[in-house]
């Protein structure tokens, strides 16, 4: 059986997308290393995963907490593209030493990991990709991933993604010029961008058409795969709150925004002036003062954690930052959302919703009445849940993590090209 290593950003989400596919090879024999900055081993719950710390005098054990309170700063853009280059860099520079002395067999490239694809290609090393988050693989009038636009075909639409586009890579200059020097150093064709550094066997997607704009042009060893967790219970848990007046509302703004207090001050406002329950999970993000006050202000339950699945299938509505797997949990239990995207590829995730009608999208700054103005309609509406149903569908037959474990071991093992079945 194959030793394979892990390859992504040291962030919650991805980790815990990863981590399941990691367990659904475990399952088949195969043995998984996560390779990352010391402190991610924390993102990590299953033990039998190996985990190697690298960067240790770059990215020594306590550095990631400033990482992620840039990511959580919408004032700390060009902070954070420096800190996805440094990553990369020392990614980079100590992976193939790493990489030798555990014996890899074959590497799971997270899309928004550039130094995955690269080792690996420098090492003849079989890699796979695996987005996480919205794909970086970019089509001709297909808005890149960060980006809040509608679908269009128009001249107009088309000139606004290409001048993103654009725009995105001037800013993006500083992790393309790592990508570059690397990809020159292993002695590698010409790159700049994460969209370069893709795998040739697989490509791996947690979401599905049924979500996404249309596109004409993905390869053909493209998979979309869905949820890379568990599968639903045939029969929902409990809900994980105290008994609550009906309808539900459930907010949650991820792992990395829940010190939001004055968003979620609103939601609880608005909820409170339409007679709602609201749920608030705010990841640590707040203080008991804060909780408190949000109580106050008309929040029915405010709690750290919970379990985002079991909320969703009690909850009328989903108040979400437009994570990708936020999303697609909702979707898959079949709860409507209101998005208010705040960063990364929220604001193309929330454009999917939107154009897909399984949902609407508001902006943070929203004012009290706005955002009840968008829940009363989302109560009100019932095509908002009939539509998610072709997308539940989807969710469904897409094979999840079992799916992509085949492919993973076709493409790792065997070492061939793995064409997706609809292609």
């Amino acid at each position: 059986m194959g030793h394979f290593a892990v390859i992504a950003p040291p962030l919650y989400s991805h980790f815990h997308a990863l981590q399941a596919l990691s367990q659904a090879l475990m399952a088949r024999g195969h043995r998984i290393t996560f390779l990352q900055q010391a402190d991610a081993h924390s993102l990590l719950s299953d033990p039998r995963i190996n985990f190697v710390p690298v960067g240790e005098r770059s990215h020594p054990l306590g550095s990631l907490a400033a990482v992620l309170h840039h990511l959580a700063s919408p004032l700390s853009l060009f902070r954070v593209i420096a800190d996805i280059a440094a990553s990369t860099d020392m990614l980079c520079r100590e992976l193939p030493a790493k990489l030798r002395a555990l014996q890899i067999d074959g590497v799971i490239a997270d899309q928004m990991e550039a130094a995955g694809g690269l080792v690996a290609e420098a090492m003849h090393l079989p890699f796979v990709s695996v987005a996480c988050a919205l794909p970086v693989n970019r089509e001709p009038g297909i808005p890149l991933a960060v980006m809040p636009f509608r679908f269009g075909q128009d001249e107009k639409a088309l000139q606004r993604f290409q001048a993103s586009q654009d725009i995105y890579d001037r800013i993006m200059q500083r992790h393309g010029e790592v990508v570059a020097q690397h990809a020159n150093r292993f002695g590698l064709p010409a790159r700049r961008a994460l969209h370069q550094c893709l795998s040739p066997l697989a490509q791996i997607s947690q979401l599905v058409p049924a979500l996404d704009f249309p596109r004409r042009h993905l390869p053909a060893n493209f998979h979309a795969i869905g949820l890379l967790q568990a599968p639903l219970l045939p029969e929902p848990p409990c809900a994980p709150w105290p008994t609550l007046s009906q309808p539900v509302v459930y907010a949650s703004l991820g792992t990395l925004q829940g010190q939001r207090f004055r968003l979620f001050h609103h939601l609880a406002q608005a909820c409170r002036n339409r007679g709602l329950s609201l749920v608030i999970a705010h990841c640590g993000g707040l203080t008991s003062e804060q909780t408190q006050q949000l109580q106050e202000a008309g929040a029915s339950w405010v709690t750290d954690f919970l379990d985002q699945r079991a909320a969703l299938q009690h909850a009328k509505l989903f108040i979400t930052h437009a994570g990708l797997n936020s999303a697609l949990e909702a979707l898959e239990c079949g709860t409507p959302m209101l998005a208010l995207p705040l960063a990364f590829d929220q604001p193309g995730v929330a454009a999917r919703i939107e154009w897909h009608g399984v949902g609407r999208r508001a902006s943070r700054f929203s004012r009290v009445h706005q955002l009840e103005n968008h829940l009363q309609k989302l109560l009100d509406d019932d095509r908002y849940t009939q539509r998610i149903s072709a997308i539940q569908s989807q969710l469904q037959k897409a094979g999840g993590s079992k799916r992509a474990a085949e492919i993973v071991e076709q493409a790792l093992v065997q070492q061939r090209v793995v064409v997706a079945e609809a292609n």
